[in-house]
């Protein structure tokens, strides 16, 4: 099973919040233009492309101004175990 790469991820935040970029290894919670709403429209489309994942606000649960991107990706990549 495939799961999208951090950058990817990057863009789809981005998208849904309007951010002209995200920086994977800044904390999420200082991105100016990335709030809980856009977290959870992101989240949504992830899970309607990613059906196999099972993904859900629990990858968020814990989220403090320390969590990057890249630290939800690894998260994603925990709910998927085959992935090397």
């Amino acid at each position: 099973m495939l799961i999208p790469t951090v950058e990817e991820l990057a863009g789809q935040l981005a998208a849904v919040s309007g951010a002209e970029k995200i920086d994977p290894d800044h904390p999420i919670q200082h991105i100016t233009d990335v709030d809980s709403l856009d977290l959870m429209e992101w989240l949504y489309g992830f899970q309607n492309d990613y059906p196999h994942i099972p993904a859900d606000e629990s990858l968020f649960a814990d989220i403090d101004d320390t969590t990057t991107l890249r630290a939800v990706h690894e998260r994603i990549r925990g709910l998927v175990p085959d992935q090397v």
